[in-house]
Formats: structure tokens, C-alpha cells, sequence
């Protein structure tokens, strides 16, 4: 399915089940709330996308701690789990999708190479959950895409929609 079709299906199992949602964005930089606002009648879902790209961003707007930063760093299964329930906290959401990551080119470690993203997952009453995905390094827009495309799936996986919407878990 195309980043499209994944927007779009996510809409309307939120609007089935009476929830809004919001995003917490590092890497894709709003990418992920563009591809849902793409979407004529998106507003009746949408509640807000915050755009978090520095640590600042990350504690202020989200709540992440500064020891969790420090000990972690920006890009951490740690950190993910913070911004997904800080974004669902600081909303009117009932699913929260986070993501962040390094996009490159540059920015890469051995530990934390070019491709490497963290997903984050909260539901309102439910468990924040995080998954690691590391995207081949076919650049920065390739990496990108890809991190919305699997942030989409995620969040139908959340949803329970993923038989239903053709997504494979």
C-alpha cells in the first residue's frame, strides 16, 4: 500500500472507533501528520502533530526527561517510549504514533548507524509499546518515506486493522 492509502486507512479506523490521533515527530519532521492532513476531512481525526527535533523540543513539548537524553540519547527505545506517551498526555488523542531516528547522511554511529528508527505506540487506557526498524541507508528520503510508511502500519497494527486494511504485521 502506498504512503496514501496507509494515511487514509488509519483515518478511518481512528473515525470507526471515535478516536483522534496525534503524532510526535523527530526525524520526518511532520511527514507523517502531512501524509494524514493530505487527506481531505482528516480534521475529524486529527487532533495535533508535534514537531520535535531537538532535545529541547522533545522535553519541553513532550516531556522527555533530560536523564533519559543523557543516558539514552535522542534516538532510544527510552526515548520513543516518552515522546508516544507524552504526545498521547498532552492531547485530546486516543493514539499516539512517535518516531525517531537518524534520516542521514550524515549523523550515524556504530551503534546507531544511518537507517536506524525507533517507533513508539501509545493508546489511550493501553500500554506504550516501541519497535526498532533499520532501513537500508538509500538515503535520507528514502529512510524518511519509509519511517512514515511504517509508522502508518504501526499504528493500524495498534488499531487491530492490519488483516482488514491488507498490511503485513
Amino acid at each position: 500500500m502506498s504512503n496514501g492509502d496507509l494515511a487514509n486507512a488509519l483515518l478511518q479506523a481512528c473515525q470507526q472507533r471515535g478516536i483522534m490521533l496525534a503524532t510526535a515527530e523527530s526525524c520526518t519532521g511532520g511527514m507523517i501528520i502531512a501524509a494524514l492532513t493530505d487527506i481531505a476531512g482528516s480534521s475529524a481525526v486529527v487532533d495535533r502533530g508535534l514537531i520535535t527535533y531537538s532535545n529541547e523540543a522533545k522535553m519541553e513539548m513532550l516531556g522527555v526527561s533530560a536523564a533519559t537524553l543523557e543516558a539514552h540519547g535522542a534516538v532510544s527505545r527510552e526515548t520513543v517510549l516518552e515522546m508516544a506517551a507524552g504526545a498521547l498526555a498532552r492531547s485530546h488523542a486516543g493514539l499516539a504514533l512517535a518516531v525517531t531516528g537518524i534520516a542521514g547522511p550524515g549523523g550515524g554511529s556504530p551503534d546507531k548507524p544511518v537507517g536506524l528508527v525507533w517507533f513508539g505506540v501509545a493508546l489511550r487506557g493501553g500500554p506504550v509499546a516501541a519497535e526498532l526498524n533499520l532501513f537500508a541507508d538509500n538515503g535520507r528520503d528514502f529512510i524518511r518515506s519509509e519511517t512514515v510508511k511504517h509508522a502508518l502500519e504501526i499504528g493500524l497494527r495498534a488499531l487491530g486493522d492490519t488483516q482488514e486494511m491488507g498490511v503485513v504485521p
